[in-house]
């Protein structure tokens, strides 16, 4: 009887802890790699730099199946190596491998001969095939994580999607048998087609986001209910039950951003279809701006008196504590030099590690009720439901609330004093 190989996952970043979590729920003997000692440490002491639902049980829980090294040499054990840092982005939505690049240099000196390489780390098209390795043992693999949702996605994927040298030979067998335990369809193509298949997801996704916010925009000029159309929408089987049909704040978080700059820069001199990639990024920073929007033109206007802003939720999402392109932040910045508006913030997660003027984080909910005259609610946390149960309260108050994703039930609010999108 074979045992199972030993997996190593290089990166202990989002990306690689919830792999390298998934693939010892899964019954395999795991070790996390990084460079950086102090991350070792933590990670050995079972202390995560970021929160995900069900991470920390299920390290727990594979304790006898999972440890971290920061001593490279422990790769030469290992039969199947994932390489997985999650790759930054500048503001623009630009990757930077640099990180990758070395780390990648790094692994190569230090595995045995008959080790099997994968990339998971998302990267443009031409990258893996660029790598200095016998390309036999060197799979990209694409990733479909979601912040929040993370290691339910990576223990129960949809499918599997796996680059190669060439999709006519097959895949390593042991390799093969690891994926085989994820009991999904794998999905097996050339490096190049399977690192633009990535993008493609991404950058379709984000067409819906897109999508949706326009035609919810329309909504609120013809007296129409976006949530009235969306079953309708739903029950279409061209769009789907899982179509984002929800409204938002523009595209936040970065993954989306990143493929929208990569799918622009493989189109080169395509200016047509550059420029409608472009209208995406123009309509995402269009919808950021819509609280503010509200705030200036309906809310605020040319009133003197000051107004106490209460903020629900700074992180972009719920479940996660990342904040990247967050429309709280947002918000924040906009607002920091009016000097008649007062912003408080509550997250249940997330502390303000920036100061902003005239803006103070609190730590209660009903006190932030209490304070505040106007309520927006950014961030879906299960807990912002507890809200409702104050509605007598806000409603005595004449508090106004501007809630763009209707996380509250006070949509019988008078319209000037509820304001949300698609209404």
């Amino acid at each position: 009887m074979s045992t199972k190989p030993i997996i190593a996952f290089v990166g202990m970043t989002h990306l690689g802890i919830n792999y390298l979590a998934a693939s010892a729920e899964k019954g395999f003997r795991v070790i996390g790699f990084d460079i950086e000692k102090k991350k070792i440490l933590k990670l050995n002491k079972r202390q995560f730099e970021f929160s995900e639902p069900g991470l920390i049980n299920a390290v727990k829980n594979n304790s006898n199946k999972i440890s971290f090294e920061s001593d490279f040499n422990q790769l030469s054990k290992c039969k199947i190596i994932y390489i997985c840092p999650d790759v930054t982005t500048n503001s623009f939505g630009k990757s930077n491998v640099k990180i990758l690049k070395n780390l990648i240099k790094k692994v190569i000196k230090k595995i045995n001969n008959n080790s099997i390489l994968i990339i998971l780390s998302q990267v443009k098209p031409g990258f893996v095939r660029s790598i200095q390795i016998n390309h036999v043992r060197l799979y990209y693999q694409v990733e479909t994580l979601i912040f929040g949702n993370a290691l339910e996605r990576a223990l129960n994927p949809e499918r599997i999607i796996v680059g190669s040298q060439n999709k006519k030979k097959k895949i390593n067998k042991e390799y093969l048998n690891y994926l085989s335990k994820f009991k999904c369809p794998i999905i097996h193509m050339n490096y190049e087609s399977a690192e633009l298949a990535k993008i493609s997801i991404n950058v379709l996704l984000a067409s819906s986001i897109t999508t949706t916010n326009i035609l919810a925009s329309a909504c609120e000029n013809v007296s129409a209910d976006w949530n009235d159309i969306v079953p309708a929408l739903r029950s279409d089987e061209r769009i789907g039950k899982k179509a984002y049909l929800k409204p938002g704040l523009g595209i936040s978080g970065g993954n989306l951003e990143r493929d929208l700059h990569s799918i622009q820069d493989i189109l080169k001199k395509n200016i047509q279809h550059k420029k409608t990639i472009e209208s995406f990024k123009k309509s995402s920073k269009y919808m950021r701006s819509w609280i503010y929007r509200i705030l200036i033109n309906r809310i605020i206007a040319n009133k003197n008196r000051v107004f106490n802003l209460g903020i629900f939720g700074l992180s972009y999402k719920e479940n996660t504590t990342s904040i990247k392109n967050s429309p709280s932040i947002f918000l924040l910045e906009k607002l920091k030099d009016f000097k008649k508006v007062k912003s408080y913030v509550y997250d249940p997660k997330v502390k303000l590690k920036k100061s902003y003027r005239n803006c103070s984080q609190v730590f209660d909910m009903k006190k932030l009720i209490q304070k505040c005259n106007i309520l927006i609610f950014l961030t879906p946390w299960h807990e912002f439901k507890k809200v409702n149960n104050y509605k007598n309260l806000i409603r005595k108050k004449r508090t106004v609330i501007v809630d763009p994703l209707r996380l509250t039930q006070f949509h019988d609010f008078k319209k000037d004093k509820y304001f949300t999108i698609g209404r």
